[in-house]
Parts: structure tokens; C-alpha cells; sequence
């Protein structure tokens, strides 16, 4: 039997789920597109089909750290920062960086998964996780992002399922 880690993601269900090996060790809620499954450059779609973690980016920061760009701002989310950026699309905590692996489906032209920069991240909105709701890409609870941050590496595979 394989110890391979495995990340699944059903955006029917609004979950992910951390297999190594044939057995799922975690399953969180999640939240997915508010315009449901796509793949199209602009779609502000969640992408379906074979991907893996192209980059991790946040390891030690505190929870609510405030990403954008990829980059840390120096802010932690809190209700008084909401207030001053309304429109800010909120990644927290941790930047898992996805990539498509099948050509013309995610991967290439189009319909590029790591150039339409999709990531697991965590949100402010934890209240409305296991429902859709995110531009495209999947947002989790910001302790549950961190330790699925700590279970997986680079190239780990992620599988998003509808």
C-alpha cells in the first residue's frame, strides 16, 4: 500500500479531503466558486480535473496573516481592516498555489490553472464554508489551512471533483 498524500476536492460537496494512501485522514469544509466549475481564463470558475501544488507560501505566520500579490502586507485580518478595504478579496494565513496538469483542460492557453492563480487559502468567512462563494478559488478555515499546510509538499497532487 502507497503512503502517497493525495488532496481531494469535491466542489459538489464543498469539501476536501486528505488521503494518504486508500485512507482519508481529514476532511474539511471548504468554499468553491460562486460561479461554480470552469476552467476559462476570466471565468472567475473553480478549475476541475488532475493539479498539483505548484507553490506553498506563508510557512510560520501568524493565522489572519493578510496575503496579496502572493505577498505578505504586515496586516492580520481583523473587522476594523475589512471596514477600510470592502472590496479586498481576502486570502489569510497560508497560499497553496495550484497548477493544472492536462493540457487543454487546466494546463496551457485558456484555461491555465497557476496563470489564472488559483490557490487554497484561508478566509475570513469561515461562517459560510461548505458553501460556494469564492472568484475561483478555495478557501478554508485559516486552522485548517494551516494544518493541511503542514501535511502536504510541492507537486502534492490535488484532484478538484464535481
Amino acid at each position: 500500500m502507497s503512503d502517497e498524500i493525495v488532496v481531494e476536492i469535491n466542489i459538489t460537496r464543498q469539501t476536501l479531503d486528505l488521503f494518504v494512501g486508500n485512507r482519508c485522514q481529514r476532511s474539511y469544509l471548504v468554499s468553491t466558486a460562486l460561479n461554480g466549475p470552469g476552467e476559462l481564463n476570466g471565468s472567475e470558475c473553480t478549475p476541475r480535473g488532475k493539479h498539483a501544488v505548484a507553490e506553498m507560501i506563508g510557512e510560520g505566520y501568524a493565522l489572519n496573516t493578510v496575503f496579496v500579490g502572493r505577498k505578505v502586507t504586515g496586516e492580520i485580518y481583523n473587522r476594523i481592516l475589512e471596514k477600510k478595504f470592502p472590496k479586498r478579496d481576502w486570502i489569510l494565513t497560508r497560499v497553496i498555489w495550484l497548477k493544472g496538469l492536462e493540457a487543454r483542460k487546466n494546463l496551457g492557453g485558456i484555461c491555465d490553472t497557476q496563470a489564472r492563480y488559483i490557490y487554497i487559502h484561508g478566509t475570513p468567512d469561515e461562517f459560510r464554508l461548505g458553501r460556494v462563494g469564492s472568484h475561483g478559488c478555495i478557501r478554508m478555515a485559516n486552522s485548517d489551512i494551516v494544518e493541511l499546510y503542514d501535511s502536504i509538499t510541492v507537486d502534492t497532487p490535488v484532484n478538484l471533483l464535481t
